[in-house]
């Protein structure tokens, strides 16, 4: 009867919870949009033609096709089920990618050329690699998240979303406390304590409308609360019009010129790709959705692909939060949704007015939301005797986030790590070089050490062995504990780190040979044949 039902009958495109995880997951993508147009703006000094005129549009295409398609996939799992709790897998511009390809590869080009097009062409190549790599990918990682334990998995997303989604709204909410606190206070009691506003109201519609009512409150009352102005909204109208995206074949091969710089972090960044997505399906997966890896891998490569021939820099991903959407009541519609929305903003330069008209402090509290709840699912949905693999996990995310912060300080005063001096910042506290080799590849680091730890908790001594090998391999080259990829002199980039993966990993197999000697059974001694039994 189930199959039957679920052949005929058709799911629900639209529910009343998808309003919630519109304004919910809109929000968080326009939170995105927003920094992504400064760092373009305000960083690269990128000329507002490009920006408004090119970047944006080729965007909102791919958003559009990839939230499309989520929709679909999303769709196709209800019909198939015959279940109307099926969320769509959240996507959108990947947000680690975002600050790497910024900071990493155009702005360094266009530094160094003294053209900001020259970084924009640079960044369509480092995306044009990156899809390619997750095309092929999407065959491999499957094979992979059958072999990695769950608490690996989600214990490095927890990572990712602690330090890298979480903290710099926190943050934020306490420069801006009027408005954040109070906004974060209206998220949790509606999202967690289930209470419901007057005729529906989303509450994220609720927390950014009493930001903008402070933020504007204050700024007509000349006193700056959220950071908002009429100049800077009158400025912002200047961006209006209409802009299809056109291809930009020419400027992804002017952008070849630079592909050493390019394939140096393509390659490890793609890697992440893939464990980041895989991490994505299995928290999918853990709230009630199973998608199948290869297709989402493959989809956001072809997404990518074609916004960057398109004339975006910026990769796309499987976002982190789908338990948070389907908390929510998200279902279908959502995602679709909010890629037309998407589309609407970037094709016709609405995204610059946004930035003069709202208060990022009242979007702040949803994001910080989604890391509380990512960062609790690692420890719900997992055995309770995984939790310390899970806190091994987070580890690298957090070397890497302090790193972040000290390199940004530096840079804030003209200077960096190497001219202060690594040996002064340790004698202060501050072991740098041990940030840098934790946080290296944080990912991909997070993943096998919780892997390890798993496999030894349950005393699967070969598979922790196998994990700590894949470590010294994946070290050797560059990919975990590494700043760059590449074996150096025949060296490995860091081959001390590479070396005692090997050591542990030899370890971890001795121990497996010794439980199999002490679990093994003991023979049965006989009594000899022959000999006559005693006479009582």
């Amino acid at each position: 009867m189930a199959t039957a039902t679920a052949a005929t009958t058709s799911p629900k495109l639209w529910t009343p919870g998808d309003w919630n995880a519109l304004f919910g997951f809109g929000t968080n993508i326009l939170v995105n949009l927003l920094v992504l147009t400064g760092l373009l703006q305000f960083v690269l000094k990128m000329p507002s033609e490009i920006v408004f005129g090119r970047i944006l549009p080729a965007l909102g295409l791919m958003m559009a096709l990839s939230t499309g398609y989520y929709a679909w996939l999303a769709y196709k799992l209800a019909k198939e089920t015959g279940r109307d709790d099926v969320c769509a897998l959240p996507s959108g511009i990947s947000v680690p990618h975002m600050f790497v390809v910024t900071f990493v590869i155009m702005l360094p080009i266009a530094s160094m050329t003294g053209d900001p097009v020259k970084g924009w062409e640079a960044g369509l190549v480092w995306v044009f690699f990156q899809s390619f790599i997750l095309m092929i990918g999407g065959f491999i990682a499957p094979h992979i998240r059958k072999i990695t334990p769950r608490a690996a998995l989600l214990g490095t997303l927890a990572g990712v979303s602690i330090a890298f989604i979480s903290m710099r709204p926190a943050l934020e909410i306490f420069l801006t406390p009027a408005i954040g606190l109070v906004c974060l206070a209206i998220i949790l009691v509606s999202w967690f304590g289930g209470v419901r506003y007057p005729k529906g109201i989303p509450a994220g519609l609720v927390a950014i409308a009493f930001g903008m009512v402070i933020a504007w409150g204050s700024a007509l009352l000349g006193l700056d609360v959220g950071g908002l102005s009429l100049a800077k909204l009158g400025a912002a109208f200047s961006t209006f019009g209409f802009s299809l995206p056109l291809p930009a074949f020419d400027h992804v091969f002017s952008g070849f010129n630079y592909l050493g710089i390019i394939l140096v972090t393509a390659i490890p960044f793609g890697i992440y790709d893939l464990v980041e997505a895989m991490d994505n399906v299995e928290s999918a997966e853990a709230a009630g959705d199973h998608y199948p890896t290869t297709r989402v891998l493959t989809a956001d490569g072809v997404v990518s692909l074609i916004g960057c021939l398109m004339g975006n820099p910026f990769i796309n991903a499987v976002y982190i939060g789908h338990p948070g959407w389907k908390a929510m009541g998200g279902r279908i519609g959502y995602s679709a949704a909010t890629g037309l929305i998407v589309v609407v903003l970037c094709w016709f330069g609405v995204i610059a007015l946004l930035l003069a008209l709202i208060p990022i402090v009242a979007i702040s509290p949803i994001l910080l939301y989604i890391g509380m709840l990512i960062g609790a699912q690692a420890f719900q949905t997992t055995p309770v005797s995984h939790a310390p693999a899970i806190v091994l996990a987070l580890t690298p995310h957090l070397a890497a986030w302090a790193k972040v912060l000290i390199d940004g300080a530096l840079g804030a005063a003209g200077t960096n790590a190497a001219a202060v001096g690594i040996d002064k910042m340790a004698n202060m506290g501050v072991l740098y070089h041990g940030l840098e080799l934790m946080g290296g590849g944080a990912i991909l680091s997070g993943l096998v050490l919780g892997a390890i730890a798993v496999f030894v908790i349950e005393k699967q001594f070969l598979h922790a062995a196998a994990f700590a090998a894949a470590g010294a391999i994946l070290t050797y080259f560059g990919l975990m504990h590494g700043e760059a990829i590449g074996i150096g002199k025949g060296l490995g980039v860091t081959p001390s780190i590479s070396l005692a993966y090997a050591m542990v990993a030899g370890f971890l197999y001795l121990c497996s040979r010794s439980l199999v000697a002490a679990e093994a059974p003991k023979p049965m001694i006989s009594e000899p044949q022959g000999v006559l039994e005693p006479a009582e």
